[in-house]
């Protein structure tokens, strides 16, 4: 017979085990474990869930006051019988106060950026699968469950006074999230163009993993090879394992030119980037996406611009738990420079510093 309440003080006391000899520093960045762990464990036995255990682990392995740290709790979402909320693929004007929803931009690639769509921005919807879209009232219930699935629209066009009926594919919210990130790339790349008149690059890196990598690899040396500079955006990047390999990619020297019969067509290094350019990070950078600008700079490859970095480059084991809901973090691995200085918590400050506007 299973005793909830005697498997979350193993795994408290499994917890604190392998934080004691794992974590990158020995000193525990100078934290008395044994008396934190004791200050902790005496609310055990007020907590019945493992929601609130999580938080007590995350609230405990916070002290510690290093990153990827903490506990996370995964409850099974198909025993809370709550059906996802269906996306339409268009961006609605929030200031628009009447009956419907009137469309302000077509999100492209989403699920009315079709052949055989008529919906254009400015033309309001008014009901969903025969649910009225009423002014001031919710109207994702009308979507609750219908992610993948055919729905019809009750579309009016202002321009000619008529209305029609549109019958679309609604997508979910893991697409929307790829769609409008993609929607936030092209719209940065294209201010870029636009302010250098097509002498500058910009690439933004998603993830410091293998796609990004390739992404990153594919768009320099493909798209932007006859650019002047580019600009690397490494903005809201949570880390992986690349901070190596973008500073090799990044820090290219010329040594020779290919030229048949007096005609230039190419140079070495033909890998890597030549030319200059700069890196762009923000508050929210973590992980390696702390020690790859820091590299960067540490380098002297260009200028670091936007907001400083909290230290947060180390190396993580995410551990699973007896109960498999729950995961906690264990920084094993310390960054430590030259110098002798761990990065984490070393926060890193860019050269030209430009704050984040919320509106924008």
């Amino acid at each position: 017979k299973l005793d909830p309440a005697a498997e979350r003080e193993y795994m408290f006391d499994y917890v604190k085990q392998e934080e004691k000899e794992r974590f990158y520093n020995k000193n525990m960045h100078g934290i008395d474990w044994e008396a934190m762990t004791k200050a902790y464990r005496k609310f055990l036995p007020h907590i019945n869930n493992n929601y609130d255990f999580q938080e007590l682990l995350s609230e405990m392995l916070g002290e510690l006051n290093g990153s990827h740290t903490g506990a996370r709790f995964y409850g099974n979402m198909a025993d809370t019988n709550t059906p996802a909320t269906a996306w339409l693929g268009a961006i609605f004007d929030n200031d628009y106060d009447g009956d419907g929803l009137l469309i302000d931009e077509i999100v492209a690639m989403g699920p009315m950026d079709k052949a055989s769509v008529k919906i254009k921005p400015g033309m309001i919807i008014e009901s969903i699968d025969g649910q009225p879209v009423k002014a001031g009232r919710d109207y994702y219930p009308a979507l609750s469950g219908k992610s993948g699935k055919q729905v019809m629209l009750q579309v009016k066009d202002p321009s000619t006074g008529k209305t029609f009926e549109q019958q679309i594919k609604a997508s979910n919210a893991g697409d929307r999230s790829n769609l409008l990130y993609r929607r936030w790339v092209e719209r940065n790349r294209a201010i870029v163009d636009s302010l250098s008149s097509g002498r500058v690059g910009y690439i933004h890196i998603k993830g410091m993993d293998s796609p990004s990598f390739r992404q990153t690899f594919h768009e320099l040396l493909g798209r932007y090879r006859n650019c002047d500079a580019v600009v690397i955006d490494t903005r809201h990047n949570g880390g992986g394992w690349l901070h190596e390999d973008l500073a090799i990619l990044l820090s290219g020297t010329k040594f020779a030119t290919f030229e048949p019969r007096g005609q230039y067509v190419g140079q070495d290094p033909f890998n890597r980037w030549t030319k200059p350019s700069c890196v762009l990070m923000c508050e929210d950078n973590y992980s390696n996406a702390h020690g790859t600008p820091w590299m960067y700079k540490h380098m002297k490859l260009g200028k670091i611009v936007g907001m400083p970095v909290p230290g947060t480059m180390s190396s993580v084991n995410w551990i699973d738990m007896q109960d498999p809901t729950l995961v906690f973090g264990v920084p094993v691995v310390g960054f430590r420079t030259a110098e002798g200085n761990f990065l984490e918590n070393t926060q890193l400050e860019p050269d030209v510093k430009v704050a984040n506007d919320p509106a924008d």
